[in-house]
């Protein structure tokens, strides 16, 4: 079973990134006091880099252990290592090469120049591995929060409209190849192992996203949007703002 989705609308952008990084240095605290540690799903794109920058900039992230905390990226782009465009180089860029963690507990995709050389599928089997060893049943991590963008299209992760990827049931982590925006090989979660987090964050801003938000929250398949089907366990949170939201 998954959650019905909850929308939370904030005035513009700033405000949905500040609020974001608030809610997400909370909920980091609550999992530590729950059972001493956290996971936490990382996004790329303008607004999840942002989110991270003002978790940075916040007092209260001292509160947070962050040695004890477990990093993993929703979806990469397929780019060598150190490129700025991938999600991971941003991530550590805005934020985690900031703080005391653990560098064992990040846990980036492998890059286009890493082991595997330029073979996007055999990065997604690894990934996949990686989720499958750190899972009590094998297969993905309860993740406490995954945080996700939205596309224009409706795409979230990399997992874009009617592409092979969001038909995918069986396997936990893909190569995706021909994405209709550059760069066109990344690697990305699918939507089976994105539902088995307990919180699932769509956040996403500006008047672009309207028309793919309203239909996503208003019965769109998750073929037709696959950010439809991005849905956690216990809570599904859609974080816009006023332009993102405007066509609800």
């Amino acid at each position: 079973m998954t959650a019905a989705p909850q929308v939370v609308v904030l005035a513009n952008s700033d405000l949905l990134t500040a609020a974001t990084a608030a809610r997400l240095i909370t909920s980091v605290i609550d999992a530590q006091a729950a059972k001493g540690t956290a996971s936490v799903v990382l996004t790329g794109g303008r607004t999840g880099t942002a989110v991270l920058a003002q978790v940075l900039a916040s007092p209260a992230k001292d509160a947070v252990d962050w040695s004890q905390v477990d990093f993993y990226w929703g979806d990469e782009r397929f780019l060598p290592a150190g490129d700025p465009e991938r999600n991971e180089t941003q991530a550590r860029d805005a934020l985690l090469d900031h703080l005391p963690i653990d560098p064992g507990r990040v846990y980036a995709m492998e890059p286009s120049d890493g082991k595997f050389g330029d073979d996007p599928d055999a990065a997604a089997v690894a990934y996949a591995e990686l989720l499958a060893s750190k899972a009590e049943d094998g297969q993905v991590p309860t993740f406490d929060v995954c945080l996700l963008g939205v596309g224009e299209e409706g795409h979230t992760a990399s997992i874009f409209p009617e592409s092979p990827a969001v038909y995918e049931t069986e396997r936990t982590v893909v190569a995706v190849r021909d994405c209709p925006k550059p760069p066109p090989t990344r690697v990305s979660l699918t939507l089976p192992a994105i539902r088995r987090s307990s919180e699932v964050w769509l956040l996403t801003g500006g008047e672009a996203k309207a028309d793919a938000i309203a239909m996503a929250l208003g019965g769109a398949t998750e073929a037709e949007i696959p950010a439809a089907g991005a849905r956690g366990r216990q809570r599904t949170l859609w974080l816009l703002d006023k332009a993102a939201a405007g066509k609800l």
